[in-house]
């Protein structure tokens, strides 16, 4: 491993920024070994704990792909990665970029109690992705091998491990274009992997489009971000992207960060980080936790770009961390909302910089009988709103497109639908779809929305759409009526239909009271307020807190969700009173 520096790395480049014009990862290390700019990792307490600049990256990853050739692995092997927010996650990944070898960032469990459930899960993805070896820390390697099994072919390495192996007497040979840079499970796929399959052209096409076009970053820019290595968001966001443009990076851990929010905010703050992007949900962390006390010690005015991805974007976040954190500096004009997934590499679409949070309202009614969104009119009784996703990338196109495939105009809502140079080759081992995207070069992403002016605005997952009678709600609009209740916190209701039933809406709300009496008062109140603002009946059912599934990016799984629900009841019909079980 590379002899580490124990003080921070900053910017300041003396080469001139590149947005991302290499043909590959590799060349695209090759230049940022030139600058001074590099990594910092830090513990919960914001203390620096490893620091390298991409120079040392670049010998130690060199270094590394002859060692990891010397096991006798051979070019497009698989090397599933435990992505932990370390060093060596990065070391190993440009390790494999240099031997030809196919990166797989793999999750870490992120809670107690879930040894089993872990195991089930790694079992499934490694079955999958079938490396030829696997890496991670001494702390998960026996997780890894209990899931692995015992006639599993493929080393399992540490560092240490890989430190000493020998080194294989070849030559490194640079990537081709069509070669698949890394291998992404999406954030949903944990029971049913797929691995998205992304070339050296298409991660390189987004990098370039993120960064000269969407963020418009600036050489002087610094990133931080606390987002796990195995989403897309966290790996081609903020691993990729600053050493591809030669800027700086500070890591906090997912796990640290969820125990510490402010932790995040503070870096920002300390370091004056200039870049950094997060999902709703970690928005929320940091206005649940932040105190007088604590706002009193943040200033919050160098963070020029708060980006912020999810389907859809939940307005009421926005405005509630704008004006709490309005007060250390933050400035609302710095939200950058954009949409995009994993089978696009990452990005699709931002909103312009600066710009803020743009937030279209709609006719709620008229959007759940007819699918239109249009302004409220003096008729209006109910509204929705949506923000602002921004255009297309540069080279890149989006369409709303009906259940027939015929393209539709502004304000109807509809499927949406991607091409350009950014999207996946295919799903790993999944022929169809390589044909598929081969002959349409256009991917139904599985989200609605609509466009107006050329602007994206994203209502939400078609699998997640909640049909009655003819009306298309949506399921967020339920649970953000749950989430106003005092006792309800963001992100604790998901809601779904029952499958053996046409029009029964299950609500699930994560609940903290004990008290049967105020319980049945939660339950009742809420059950009155969906009736009387949505005209339908929802059995709730009030689960343990942390006990709703959620994806990898912190979305709620509601499939699993209905998936975890029906399996309970094996088929039986509904309890006729959900909301004491």
């Amino acid at each position: 491993m590379a002899t580490l520096y124990m003080s921070e790395t900053r910017t300041l480049s003396s080469i001139p920024m590149r947005y991302a014009d290499f043909p590959s990862l590799v060349e695209a290390l090759d230049y940022a070994a030139k600058s001074n700019a590099g990594m910092n990792f830090y513990d919960r307490r914001n203390r620096l704990v490893t620091s390298f600049d991409y120079g040392m990256l670049q010998r130690w990853a060199k270094t590394g792909a002859r060692r990891l050739l010397g096991l006798g692995l051979v070019r497009g092997d698989r090397v599933a990665l435990i992505a932990e927010t370390q060093a060596a996650f990065v070391e190993v990944f440009f390790a494999c970029q240099y031997a030809g070898l196919i990166p797989v960032p793999l999750p870490i469990p992120m809670g107690v109690g879930q040894h089993a459930t872990y195991v089930d899960k790694l079992r499934s993805l490694l079955s999958s992705c079938d490396p030829a070896a696997i890496v991670g820390s001494e702390e998960w390697l026996p997780l890894v091998r209990e899931a692995a099994g015992e006639d599993s072919r493929a080393f399992i390495l540490d560092s240490a491990d890989i430190d000493a192996l020998p080194l294989a007497d070849v030559e490194l040979q640079l990537p081709a274009p069509d070669d698949v840079a890394y291998l992404q499970y999406t954030s949903g796929s944990t029971r049913f992997p797929r691995g998205v399959m992304i070339t050296q052209r298409a991660v390189m096409a987004n990098l370039h489009a993120i960064s000269l076009n969407g963020i418009k970053l600036r050489p002087t820019d610094s990133c931080v971000s606390w987002l796990p290595f195995y989403h897309d968001m966290g790996l081609v966001g903020f691993v990729l992207t600053p050493l591809a443009t030669q800027l700086s990076v500070d890591y906090l851990r997912t796990q640290d960060f969820a125990m510490r929010p402010l932790q995040w905010l503070k870096l920002i703050s300390r370091n004056r980080g200039t870049v950094s992007v997060a999902p709703p949900f970690g928005y929320n962390l940091c206005l649940r936790r932040c105190s007088d006390a604590d706002l009193a010690e943040l200033d919050l005015k160098s963070w020029r770009v708060a980006g912020v991805g999810a389907e859809p974007i939940p307005v009421k976040t926005l405005n509630d961390f704008a004006e709490r954190f309005g007060a250390a500096n933050f400035d609302a004009n710095a939200f950058m909302p954009c949409y995009g997934l994993a089978e696009h590499t990452l990005a699709v679409s931002f909103a312009a910089q600066a710009g803020g949070a743009q937030v279209d309202v709609v006719d709620r009614q008229v959007l759940e009988h007819q699918g239109l969104a249009v302004a409220p009119s003096p008729q209006t009784t109910a509204i929705s709103q949506f923000v602002n996703c921004g255009t297309a990338l540069p080279g890149h196109r989006i369409e709303i497109r009906s259940d027939d495939g015929a393209p539709m105009p502004d304000r109807q809502v509809g499927q949406i639908w991607i091409n350009g140079p950014s999207l996946m080759s295919g799903y790993f081992r999944d022929l169809e779809s390589h044909a598929q995207l081969e002959a349409e070069q256009w991917l139904d992403t599985g989200d609605l929305g609509y466009l107006l002016d050329g602007n994206l605005y994203v209502t939400g997952r078609k699998k997640d759409l909640i049909i009655i009678r003819g009306r298309n709600i949506w399921p967020q609009d339920i649970e953000h009526l749950a989430e106003s209740e005092p006792d309800i916190r963001p992100g604790d209701a998901v809601a779904f239909v029952a499958s053996n039933s046409e029009d029964a809406v299950i609500m699930q709300v994560q609940c903290r009271i004990t008290a049967q009496a105020d319980r049945d008062r939660l339950v009742h109140s809420l059950m009155a307020r969906i009736k009387s603002e949505f005209g339908i009946n929802v059995n709730i059912e009030l689960v343990p807190p942390q006990s709703l599934p959620r994806t990898s990016s912190g979305k709620p799984a509601r499939a699993e969700a209905k998936r975890q629900f029906h399996k309970r009841f094996a088929g039986a019909p509904l309890p006729a009173a959900l909301a004491t079980a």
